[in-house]
């Protein structure tokens, strides 16, 4: 791996693995915090369909979505992207460019796990601290991060670039940007609040944040309020707003049952598509091995 040092850092867009965007208030990501070896349905084919888990009844941030069992994890993420960088970082410096340097990993910021802040805010005690923003010291880090990276002065060109994306998928592939696990995730997230027993707790939600003063016809309607949307500043409106949107969801269960409408939607899909969804979860084992082979 590369070892040049002190180099300026570019943000530089790349053909590379698919990242979800992440900004103050984004919650849905698209990695497992589950170890693959425990999960990953190739190796368990009697499992023939993946299913929901709660760890804390009371956390969000604890349950596990079926979809969960072909997503790659954030270690796996990280480590292919960590690969592939260094591919291109060595292109780079044979081209003429040894000051080019690939963006770092942005800090983790907003939710830890897949389900964490997947349907809003749900920690009371944190939405009376950053209504709807993430923690203030993560803030902080994606910023520095993003910061550090927004200047290239290697002088690079985009075709050289492009030449040494090219070079780094014949040695270290990037996991597919369009896969079909979070095709599904999406899919069944955004289908899951047409489920009758979520309509049904959207509304109980909306009125109870009515009887204390906020007029939203849906959760996220609140969290994406554009008022809350400075990532730099957390006003006393919004984590009042917080504090009511969590009395209210904790009241009706709105978690639980968004969750639950979720899991069974996916359920349904990967029993529709389980030899497909088998499949990748085998293209991403296959990748992520190769990736651990050429970072050794």
């Amino acid at each position: 791996m590369s070892q040049r040092k002190n180099k300026k850092i570019t943000l530089i867009a790349v053909p590379a693995l698919a990242a979800a965007a992440v900004g103050a208030v984004a919650f849905a990501a698209t990695w497992s915090e589950s170890p693959r070896e425990s999960r990953t349905p190739a190796s368990a084919p009697q499992q023939a369909v993946a299913k929901a888990t709660m760890g804390d009844p009371d956390d969000p941030a604890t349950w596990k979505l079926p979809i969960e069992a072909y997503l790659p994890t954030r270690a796996e993420l990280r480590l292919v992207s960590s690969n592939r960088d260094e591919a291109i970082d060595a292109c780079m410096a044979d081209a003429g460019y040894p000051e080019w340097t690939p963006a770092p990993d942005l800090p983790a910021i907003g939710g830890r796990t897949l389900t964490d802040w997947r349907y809003g805010v749900h920690d009371a005690a944190k939405a009376a601290e950053r209504g709807y923003h993430p923690d203030a010291e993560a803030q902080k880090a994606y910023d520095a991060a993003m910061e550090e990276g927004a200047v290239d002065e290697s002088g690079a060109d985009e075709g050289s670039l492009r030449n040494c994306g090219t070079q780094a998928d014949g040695t270290a592939p990037a996991l597919p940007a369009d896969d079909f696990a979070q095709q599904i995730s999406g899919d069944a997230f955004r289908q899951a609040e047409q489920d009758p027993k979520v309509v049904a707790a959207f509304a109980q939600w909306s009125s109870c944040m009515k009887g204390k003063g906020y007029d939203y016809a849906k959760p996220m309607d609140a969290n994406d309020d554009p008022q809350f949307n400075d990532p730099s500043t957390v006003t006393d409106a919004e984590i009042a707003t917080a504090k009511a949107d969590v009395a209210c969801r904790d009241k009706y269960q709105v978690e639980k049952t968004w969750f639950d409408a979720e899991a069974k939607l996916q359920q349904a899909a990967i029993a529709r598509h389980q030899e497909k969804l088998t499949e990748v979860a085998s293209g991403t084992k296959a990748i992520v091995a190769k990736a651990k082979v050429s970072a050794q």
